[in-house]
């Protein structure tokens, strides 16, 4: 590559500049010490790491984001996190083996192979909460309110809360006892809503007319809280796997509602985003600003038994690049002061005790004062200088 050329970065990965990080990483704190104030402890896990223990639990999706590379010490196959969850999982069942329900929160960057949708960053940086150890209602109910305390702490405007549960496709489809193929196409055709492909499918898979009518109408059972009661009408007869699914979701509807009664509250029960992953409740939420789910997550349980310790889990993330994008937030630089260079004692001691107060004073390294652009450069709108023997803060 031509020295021309050589700060070119991949496509998908961008820098962060002063602005624009020092928004991310005011965004961040403030979302931690939300988290904080639930109850949620921070927890920082290694970016790389081998790659049969990062990839417990996880999709074939996440499989294929995820960068692989050998170990040199040890001949193994590493990988470079493109989630956090399963890392949490490991700390929950591996290294705290605490009894009661864990609460952890992690804000760190990932790496993913290709982007997962246009115009997205292949290093986002996730943040998210998980909960272990609890697999009442309750904890998905926590989950989903914490998700949307989030963007109400990144002041994203117009959010509405889609849920959904993973479990009432899946044991129709047990039922049902495809093959992996059919199963596959099926799956595909579902998420995509393509519903000729779904009813052509079901008519030539499904012998048994009653399941493959509900199957047919669980992909078309999304909208607003009358989904519920259709559903209910739907599978009246089916297995009671399918029941206990709906009562799960009707449950964890029911707290968020009534913890966020002025929240846009939706229903989509053919919502299959983690299927291979989540074992229960998703959900996620949405904006008009942006043109996918700007937080999501769900129910993962006994992800932990590989390490040892099988544990219910909840979580949820989000890119904080996304959020800060959608903030509406101002998160300005502070204006700086600009120090002399002179060695004075009585100078040191302001210049300290303005910084410990909060302010930025920039030093000057050499005695000539710096120009108009200079100071715009440095964001200094302010000066010390000596009056009457005194060193004080004048206005430029």
């Amino acid at each position: 590559m031509s020295s021309a050329k050589r700060w070119l970065l991949p496509d998908g990965v961008e820098e962060i500049l002063p602005a624009e990080a020092h928004k991310l990483e005011s965004l961040r704190r403030r979302l931690l010490d939300t988290y904080a104030s639930w109850g949620y402890q921070l927890v920082i896990t290694p970016l790389i790491e081998f790659l049969d223990s990062l990839l417990v639990g996880s999709s074939h999706d996440l499989d294929l984001h995820t960068c692989k590379i050998t170990d040199q010490l040890s001949g193994r196959m590493m990988g470079v996190r493109a989630d956090i969850t399963p890392q949490a999982a490991r700390i929950d069942a591996h290294r705290l083996n605490h009894r009661g329900p864990v609460r952890l929160c992690y804000a760190d960057s990932v790496l993913h192979t290709k982007p997962r949708g246009i115009m997205t960053s292949r290093v986002p940086i996730r943040i998210g909460a998980e909960l272990f150890g609890h697999a009442g209602p309750a904890c998905d109910v926590e989950l989903i309110c914490l998700m949307h305390d989030t963007l109400l702490a990144a002041e994203i405007d117009d959010v509405h809360l889609v849920l959904g549960h993973v479990g009432l496709f899946r044991s129709l489809m047990q039922e049902a006892h495809l093959d992996a193929e059919t199963e596959r196409v099926l799956f595909e055709a579902v998420q995509r809503k393509a519903f000729d492909e779904i009813d052509a499918e079901l008519a030539s898979a499904v012998g048994d007319s009653s399941l493959q009518e509900m199957l047919r109408r669980l992909t078309r059972l999304s909208g607003d809280e009358a989904v519920l009661q259709e559903a209910r009408e739907v599978f009246s007869t089916a297995p009671a796997s399918v029941l206990a699914a709906l009562d799960d979701l009707t449950a964890v509807a029911a707290g968020v509602k009534k913890r966020l009664p002025d929240v846009e509250l939706c229903y989509d029960l053919c919502e299959l985003r983690g299927y291979e992953y989540h074992t229960g409740m998703v959900f996620a939420a949405y904006t008009p600003a942006y043109g996918r789910a700007v937080a999501k997550g769900g129910r993962y349980d006994d992800i932990g038994e590989v390490f040892g310790r099988a544990r219910p889990a909840s979580g949820f993330d989000s890119d904080l690049k996304v959020l800060a994008n959608l903030s509406a937030s101002k998160y300005s630089t502070p204006k700086a002061i600009l120090a002399p260079n002179t060695s004075d004692t009585a100078l040191y001691q302001l210049i300290a005790s303005l910084r410990e107060s909060g302010e930025v004073v920039i030093a000057q390294l050499g005695d000539e004062v710096p120009g108009e652009q200079e100071r715009a450069e440095m964001n200094c709108d302010r000066q010390i200088c000596k009056r009457e023997g005194e060193w004080r803060i004048e206005n430029f």
